[in-house]
């Protein structure tokens, strides 16, 4: 072999040993915005993505061929996010404590939001004549229409720790 057929052998090998660094796959946050994250196991091994999941993470857009299952090849923990197995999603976090607002009342009807205190029945005064409907728990209690809340021409009664808001009107 010819030195110059060897410093072509040699040139090629560079380069492609040179390119392949830059076609490995990237693997754990590959973006953050926020609340919001894309999180990559490109290389089919498990990954932690550190955000803040103190409240809940949600899986908005799964970007991989492989599957991503929450518990099985995605979840979230203490130290993050952690995808696994080929999974590249991206995700959204959300505080602790955080509740979306009401949506509003219907027709332009009015809100109320009703309280049981100490687990103790209580009534709220209210025009229910038009009707009531639950738009939004509160509580950790169950809030079931005719067993811890429901209405009359009193008003809006909860019981057993039920704490909502309601719409007044349908």
């Amino acid at each position: 072999m010819t030195k110059s057929k060897i410093f072509f052998v040699a040139m090629i090998l560079a380069l492609l040993c040179c390119s392949s660094s830059r076609l490995r796959a990237q693997s754990g946050t590959t973006a953050q915005w926020g609340r919001h994250i894309t999180c990559a196991s490109d290389d089919g091994r498990r990954h932690y993505c550190p955000i803040n999941t103190g409240g809940e993470a949600r899986m908005t857009n799964q970007r991989s061929g492989s599957p991503c299952i929450q518990g099985r090849t995605w979840g979230y923990d203490m130290r993050g996010i952690w995808v696994d197995r080929g999974c590249r999603a991206d995700f959204v976090v959300r505080p602790a404590g955080y509740r979306p607002p009401p949506p509003p009342p219907p027709h332009g009807g009015r809100m109320i939001t009703c309280s049981s205190n100490n687990g103790k029945r209580n009534y709220c005064s209210a025009d229910t004549r038009g009707g009531v409907r639950m738009v939004n728990q509160r509580s950790g209690s169950a809030c079931i229409q005719g067993r811890t809340w429901g209405f009359d021409g009193r008003g809006i009664w909860v019981d057993h720790g039920c704490r909502a808001d309601f719409a007044l009107g349908r």
